[in-house]
């Protein structure tokens, strides 16, 4: 266990909290990080204002925690909640740097969306850039609309620039979770908001205090990133893209001297607040929304009870500190019973996976992101003078042993068909960093999303396209063999995965399961799992849910270079059954129509079709766009 004492001084611990930059210089306007972030009510009402009614006043009735199957036993509301996002290009200074963006609704972080189970969610969204964008809901099951999903080339063209589309999906799930665009790296830049959905609780009525979401941040453009990741010999550890900084929703100081060169660095940009009741119980609902840092999240001096992790209700445990990857969601309980006159810091600190391990804390401007907790008697120019909590710094989340579904689901001991993944770093043949899952690097085209051609009959795919069929098997395992020696922490869309084992490989880089299931009478639930280096994963699901689904590295490098796959499930139930909406060849008429007259630089693993007047220009745009 190391001291965050020992490891990090801050000049702004000597200082009052006064923040340098008006909030909109920072996020736009994002309420998050100020006084006036709303607190959540216990569910929403009809028309969108926040509730505090009794359990029996709630939309899902009767439905509890414990008895009611989250993704199954879904009540119907009859209610739509409606929200309209515009993509657009915006300049902010979240840290004090000043850097060109990709925001939504001119927000960093974007809007939350909030619904009740049960709802639908309907999200118009509108590009507003010269490049193509789709966004992705992440964690929802998409039962029944595998359309809305919103991964291009997969189940969607990209959304064409001054181009607009409607996603409709249901409100499978409950809990905490994040929308984010899924085009290249795009989310890095700023295209990210928090995703909550009210249902049942088991655990002490508290102020609901919203999101927290949790940030590595950079100074340069995603293009530039993934660039600077697929240069020649770039293996991973060796020379990979630490963050500039840390943010908790969307804000942190930075010391300027630290700043590119020319960038404009006001110091003191400011820290997010939240306020804190004495003797309630407070809900923070932590996502981390990062590129490529796990973030070991702690608040000084108080105790924290875990009661959720991505959306799954899990028996509460307490700790210091909660450990969550790319992607990685924790509902936790604070208690507030220090003292009410006190100020106490909120830290995020990151953690990066090199070829040599875990980094821990590079400097504390990078490493560490501070938000500041007020009590009701707290006066507001109050420094915190608070005790940091310990962590142990590795590159895993947390343990699966401790993670007990509250609604137990048994899994059948032995799979239908069992996929074995073998994730390997190569350099390609033209010198560029990528990576291959059995001996395949990711490619595919975004003109032609694999879930439209598999409606349209299609049974032959490319290599690159990294396409498993599971044909009509009823429970597909996956053991995932991670012989390199970074961490990834795999997502899967479609599935709440069963997490049945995880361990080190042999010398021979071997899996040394032997078959017993942790916690086998109700394994823990994820849609994000981390692999250690060197180590192999076991995931289980029941095929219960028609599509085609991408399960990858949530790290936006390593997806970007080629670490994803995909899988038809139930192939016949798409062809026959499946009523693919008249929107989605729309998308991709739209987005035909432009790559037809407009270059799309590429460099990462989604192959998009291009077509320019000038052969000359074709010639070296189709080069580069093959050159993964």
């Amino acid at each position: 266990m190391v001291a965050i004492e020992q490891l990090f001084r801050r000049a702004a611990e000597a200082t009052a909290l006064v923040a340098s930059l008006p909030q909109y210089d920072t996020n736009g306007m994002s309420p998050l990080g100020t006084k006036n972030s709303p607190q959540l009510g216990h569910f929403l009402n009809p028309d969108g204002s926040p509730a505090e009614k009794s359990d029996k006043d709630c939309p899902w009735g009767d439905r509890t925690v414990k008895r009611s199957n989250p993704s199954r036993d879904i009540p119907e509301t009859g209610i739509t909640r409606e929200y309209n996002f515009n993509v657009q290009y915006a300049t902010f200074s979240p840290n004090g740097v000043q850097r060109p963006m990709i925001v939504i609704n001119n927000q960093f972080p974007g809007p939350t969306i909030e619904a009740n189970w049960g709802d639908w969610i309907k999200v118009t969204v509108q590009n507003s850039l010269n490049e193509g964008t789709s966004i992705h809901w992440h964690g929802l099951l998409q039962r029944e609309t595998p359309w809305s999903d919103g991964v291009p080339g997969v189940e969607q063209c990209p959304i064409a620039p001054g181009s607009s589309f409607e996603y409709l999906f249901r409100a499978d799930q409950y809990g905490t979770s994040w929308w984010h665009s899924h085009f290249s790296a795009q989310y890095t830049a700023g295209a990210v908001g928090a995703m909550i959905i009210h249902g049942p609780k088991e655990y002490t009525r508290s102020h609901d205090l919203g999101p927290v979401l949790l940030s590595d941040w950079y100074h340069s453009d995603y293009i530039e990133l993934v660039k600077k990741n697929s240069g020649i010999g770039n293996l991973p550890g060796v020379n990979p893209n630490r963050p500039d900084a840390n943010l908790i929703n969307g804000k942190n100081n930075y010391n300027c001297s630290f700043a590119p060169p020319a960038s404009k660095c006001v110091p003191n940009a400011g820290l997010s607040k939240f306020y804190f009741t004495h003797g309630r119980h407070h809900l923070l609902r932590l996502v981390n929304t990062g590129a490529q840092a796990l973030q070991h999240f702690s608040v000084d001096d108080h105790e924290l009870e875990v009661v959720s992790v991505d959306f799954v209700p899990i028996a509460p445990y307490k700790t210091k500190s909660v450990s969550l990857h790319i992607g990685q969601r924790a509902e936790v309980l604070v208690y507030a019973d220090q003292n009410k006159t006190a100020a106490y810091y909120m830290r995020s600190i990151q953690d990066i996976s090199t070829t040599s391990g875990c980094t821990g804390p590079v400097h504390n401007e990078t490493a560490e992101a501070l938000a500041v907790i007020y009590y009701n008697d707290t006066p507001a120019d109050a420094v915190p003078a608070s005790n940091p909590q310990p962590y142990e710094f590795s590159c895993a989340g947390e343990p699966i042993e401790k993670l007990r579904p509250l609604y137990r689901i048994e899994p059948p001991a032995q799979a239908s068909t069992t996929f074995d993944m073998t994730i390997r770093p190569v350099v390609n043949a033209t010198g560029s960093f990528v990576y291959n899952i059995n001996n395949s690097t990711f490619r595919d085209n975004y003109n032609d999303p694999t879930l439209l051609a598999a409606k349209n009959g299609r049974t032959q795919w490319p290599q690159t396209y990294n396409l498993y069929d599971t044909n009509e098997n009823e429970t597909i395992r996956f053991v995932i063999i991670n012989v390199g020696r970074v961490s990834h922490p795999m997502h899967m869309h479609g599935h709440d995965f069963y997490v049945l084992a995880e361990g080190k490989l042999d010398a021979n880089k071997q899996v040394t399961w032997d078959g017993t299931i942790v916690n086998a009478d109700s394994p823990a639930r994820r849609d994000v799992q981390t692999i250690g280096a060197l180590s192999y994963l076991v995931v289980q699901i029941d095929a219960d849910n028609p599509g085609v689904w991408p399960f990858h590295c949530h790290i936006a490098w390593h997806v970007a270079l080629g670490l994803y796959f995909q899988f038809i499930e139930r192939r016949d139930d798409i062809v026959s059954n499946m009523q693919i909406p008249d929107k989605l060849q729309q998308t991709c008429v739209k987005w035909n129509e432009w790559t037809s007259t407009h270059s799309v630089f590429q460099i990462d693993s989604g192959l998009k079709l291009m077509k320019v007047k000038k052969r000359g220009e074709l010639e070296s745009s189709a080069k580069d766009s093959f050159r993964l």
